[in-house]
C-alpha cells in the first residue's frame, strides 16, 4: 500500500512517514485491514502530527456488506467535525483491489454507471393480460422461463459462512427502510381501510415471524431480492435481462418467489375482484414448476413474512394510489392470513383473501 503518496496528497508534498504501527502497542500492521486501527506518525514541514487511519470490521450487526461499512465511514467523517469536542476527521477514501488509498472526501452523491439494455418490462405483459383478459402461449411460457431460472439461481447454497447473511436478510424484510417497517412508516395514519393500530398489530405479528425463519438459516442461497415485474425485461425470443439487485447476495428463496408472484395475485384481484382466471393460472404454473424442479416445499412454510411484505408495497396508497379501497381491503386479509399461516396452500390461494 503506498501510504507516502496518499498522505503528501492528503497533507502536501513536504509530508513524510514517520513510523506507523497498530494502536495497542504492536509493531506490525499485518492485521490492518480487519477492523485494527493504525497510528501513523508524520513529519509536515519539521513538525510532527499523529493521525489514525481505520477500517470497520466485517461482522453481523449490520456491517455484512461493504456498502454497509462504506455507509458509516461516510457518515462519521461527514459529522465528526460538527460535534463539539469530537475528534477530528480529516478525510475518508477506500482501498483499491491494487492497494492503492483513495480520498473521497469532496464526493457529494456516489452513482453508478451500468450498461444499456434493450427489451420490455414484465410488467408490460402483466398489464396486457388484465387490459384483454387474454392469455397468450407466450405468457405461460415465460412464468415457466422464470419459474426455472428461480430454480437455478436458489439452487446455489451458501456456505456456513453465509448463513448470517440469511439473519441479516430475515432482518431486513421487517426492520429496513425499504421493507415491512419503512414501507409501514410511510402509510397515512388516516386511511379508511387500516389503522395505525392495525399496522401496529402486523409489525408485531411480523417479528414472530422473524423469530419462525431465523431457526432456518441453512436455506441460504443466491438471490436477487427485488425480482418484481418491472425489474425483468423481456426481448422478444424471450431471453431476458434483470435490473436492481437488492439488499444483498445470499438470502431466503422465498423473497425472490414472492416478489414475482404477488403480482399474479395483485393483478388477478385488479381484473376479476378475485383471485381466478388468467392470472390465477399464471400463478399456478410458476409454483407447479418451481416446486417440481426445486422439491423445495419446506418454502411454503417461508413465503408468509415475505408476502406480507410485497402485499403491504401494493397495498400502499404512497407507490399505488388509484386502486380502489375494496382492492386494498383484501389485500390485508390476505396480510392477516399470512400472520396465522403456518403453511401456504397455494393451489387454493383464493381462500387468504376472505
Amino acid at each position: 500500500m503506498n501510504f507516502d503518496r496518499y498522505f503528501k496528497k492528503l497533507f502536501g508534498e513536504d509530508a513524510s512517514i514517520i513510523n506507523r504501527d497498530e494502536l495497542g502497542g504492536k509493531d506490525s500492521i499485518k492485521g490492518f485491514g480487519y477492523g485494527r486501527p493504525l497510528h501513523i506518525e508524520l513529519d509536515i514541514d519539521g513538525e510532527r502530527k499523529d493521525v489514525v487511519l481505520s477500517t470497520m470490521k466485517k461482522n453481523t450487526f449490520g456491517h455484512d456488506h461493504f456498502s454497509d461499512r462504506a455507509q458509516i465511514l461516510l457518515w462519521q467523517h461527514n459529522t465528526f467535525n460538527k460535534l463539539p469536542k469530537h475528534v477530528k476527521s480529516f478525510d475518508v477514501g477506500f482501498f483499491t483491489n491494487k492497494n492503492e488509498l483513495i480520498s473521497a472526501r469532496d464526493a457529494d452523491e456516489f452513482f453508478i454507471v451500468t450498461e444499456m439494455v434493450e427489451g420490455s418490462a414484465y410488467a408490460n405483459d402483466l398489464d396486457r393480460i388484465k387490459d384483454t383478459g387474454r392469455l397468450k402461449g407466450l405468457d405461460i411460457e415465460r412464468t415457466e422461463i422464470l419459474a426455472s431460472y428461480l430454480t437455478d439461481i436458489h439452487s446455489v447454497k451458501g456456505k456456513d459462512e453465509d448463513k448470517d447473511l440469511y439473519i441479516r436478510k430475515v432482518r431486513d424484510i421487517v426492520g429496513h427502510g425499504e421493507c415491512i417497517f419503512g414501507i409501514i412508516d410511510n402509510y397515512p395514519d388516516d386511511l379508511d381501510y387500516i389503522t395505525p393500530k392495525e399496522l401496529c398489530d402486523i409489525e408485531k405479528g411480523c417479528i414472530e415471524l422473524r423469530y419462525k425463519l431465523k431457526r432456518l438459516k441453512n436455506r441460504v442461497c443466491l438471490v436477487h431480492g427485488d425480482f418484481h415485474p418491472w425489474n425483468i425485461l423481456f426481448k422478444e425470443n424471450n431471453d431476458f435481462t434483470l435490473l436492481d439487485r437488492s439488499r444483498g447476495e445470499w438470502g431466503e428463496a422465498a423473497d425472490d418467489v414472492t416478489s414475482l408472484t404477488i403480482n399474479y395475485l395483485f393483478y388477478s384481484l385488479l381484473q376479476e375482484g378475485e383471485i381466478k382466471g388468467s392470472f390465477k393460472r399464471l400463478f399456478d404454473t410458476f409454483f407447479n414448476v418451481y416446486l417440481e424442479k426445486t422439491g423445495d416445499l419446506e418454502i411454503l412454510e417461508t413465503v408468509q413474512l415475505f408476502y406480507i411484505f410485497r402485499t403491504l408495497v401494493v397495498a400502499s396508497p404512497v407507490w399505488y394510489p388509484s386502486i380502489s379501497d375494496l382492492v386494498r381491503r383484501k389485500l390485508f386479509n390476505f396480510i392477516y392470513n399470512m400472520l396465522e399461516c403456518d403453511r401456504f396452500e397455494y393451489e387454493d390461494a383464493g381462500r387468504y383473501f376472505g
